[in-house]
């Protein structure tokens, strides 16, 4: 199977290569070969057995359910989310999950406590539905920090939470905000990008480090990150030790288990540079709090951590952890690249592309000649690889989409009988022989009044 990934510079972008870093056109690359360690589509490892040690957490999947994602992208996610899960014990002393969708309006597809069993999550995730509308991510990320910690969600309060967000990477209003606050509040963010999302947003929402938490990939090829995935999922949610996680060059998120309560004891932290044991520095903690962030820490920098619960009911003995702060910015310039391009980590065990241009989403679409009731959508490039070409467009906001079929001979249509004065998101699909599907999104405004003109809309809001 061979390996694609989609990598855009985040400052002008342009595809990163180090191979053909000119060519901004193209949208795909290509790997090494997938390693045999890591299994196709529903191929997770067998039973349980690497889940070393006991697991549980809240995992909320928050989903692109907008116009901007086609339904072949969609169903692939779902397999992917599948695939993801299906080692994992699910039950009210294990794993819950649940989906967020993000469209117009953010809806929770079923609460964490409604599936349980194997065997009932597999059916819910495949019977889940795109709900089409606008790609308002920030709005779904703030309702998704509401029902992580909701009781009415099935939500936990003492276990910790993971968010795994998948994107096609384009967002209609801001994410950094409720991203912030989602990591104050002690969850952890993954970001799968399955288009060109700009590297330096997604890398400063997701959790740090963000190689570890942050992944490019082409939507048929997600199989190639859910070991590494699940592995990142894993560190999270194993419940019995203190760990540390939001690692950077100046801080880190401290995790553990629930051991105490307000009444029934405090935490005594120490942390200590391993190489000046002189520089100890001690605080007291709730015995209410499972998670606390220590920053003002020196870059690169081993530090040695101590947690002693202190109790007059229990003895819990002190649990130890060491962490490594990170020498600077994460996603470095890689040497030999043009000045502004990035090196990302696409898994564990490649870095280098090359392109593979077969069957690649439209590179631009073009709004012309717009009325008040009709406008003039045309893309490209033309590939005799399509069979068909799909519109879909609708107005913003809301989620009444209208669809238009056009033959793969051709690059162009009029889209009719409109509103006026409304904006509108256009997706044009590209469906190819093999049967795989690739998309790109634009905005497109008519007119107030009868006398038709040209706009050009030409800023591509989303691409798969």
């Amino acid at each position: 199977m061979s390996l694609h990934a989609l990598v855009n510079n985040p400052l002008q972008g342009t595809l990163i290569s180090p191979f053909l870093s000119d060519l901004s056109w193209c949208s795909r690359s290509s790997v090494v070969p997938l390693p045999s360690s890591l299994k196709p589509w529903g191929l997770a490892q067998d039973s349980q057995a690497f889940l070393a040690g006991s697991v549980e957490g809240d995992l909320l999947f928050l989903l692109d359910s907008s116009a901007s994602v086609s339904h072949y992208e969609f169903s692939r996610v779902k397999d992917f989310v599948w695939d993801l899960l299906q080692p994992f014990t699910f039950g009210p002393r294990d794993v819950q999950t649940s989906i967020i969708h993000i469209s117009t309006t953010p809806t929770m597809e079923f609460p964490f406590d409604q599936y349980l069993t194997s065997s009932t999550l597999k059916k819910a995730i495949g019977a889940t539905q795109q709900l089409m509308g606008d790609t308002n991510t920030g709005k779904a990320l703030s309702y998704a920090k509401e029902k992580l910690f909701s009781r009415e969600a099935g939500a936990r309060p003492d276990v910790p939470k993971v968010l795994v967000w998948v994107t096609d990477g384009f967002s209609s209003d801001d994410i950094s905000e409720p991203t912030r606050l989602l990591k104050d509040m002690g969850v952890t963010v993954f970001i799968v990008s399955t288009g060109r999302g700009n590297f330096m947003e997604l890398s400063a929402a997701a959790s740090q480090p963000s190689e570890k938490h942050l992944h490019f990939v082409d939507v048929d090829d997600l199989p190639i990150i859910s070991q590494e995935l699940r592995d990142g999922i894993l560190d999270v949610i194993r419940a019995n030790r203190l760990h540390a996680t939001d690692v950077t060059s100046s801080s880190f998120r401290l995790m553990w288990p629930k051991l105490l309560s307000q009444e029934s004891g405090y935490y005594t932290l120490e942390y200590t540079p391993v190489a000046d044991v002189g520089r100890k520095r001690t605080q007291q903690v709730s015995g209410a709090v499972t998670s606390l962030v220590l920053s003002d820490l020196e870059p690169e920098t081993t530090y040695e951590v101590a947690l002693i619960p202190e109790s007059n009911v229990h003895y819990f003995p002190p649990q130890t952890t060491r962490v490594t702060t990170l020498a600077g910015k994460t996603g470095m310039n890689n040497p030999g690249l043009a000045p502004n391009a990035m090196k990302l980590k696409l898994t564990s065990h490649s870095y280098l592309f090359a392109i593979l241009p077969e069957e690649i989403s439209p590179v631009q679409v073009l709004i012309s000649e717009s009325g008040p009731r009709s406008f003039h959508v045309s893309w490209a490039p033309l590939l005799d690889s399509v069979l068909s070409y799909r519109v879909l467009y609708g107005p913003l906001p809301g989620n009444a989409v209208t669809e238009l079929q056009v033959d793969g001979s051709h690059n162009s249509t009029v889209v009719e009988q409109l509103a006026p004065n409304t904006t509108y998101l256009v997706t044009v699909t590209a469906i190819y022989k093999s049967g795989k599907e690739k998309s790109l999104s634009a905005k497109a405004c008519t007119q107030e009044g009868e006398r038709g003109s040209t706009l050009r809309c030409p800023q591509r809001v989303a691409c798969a």
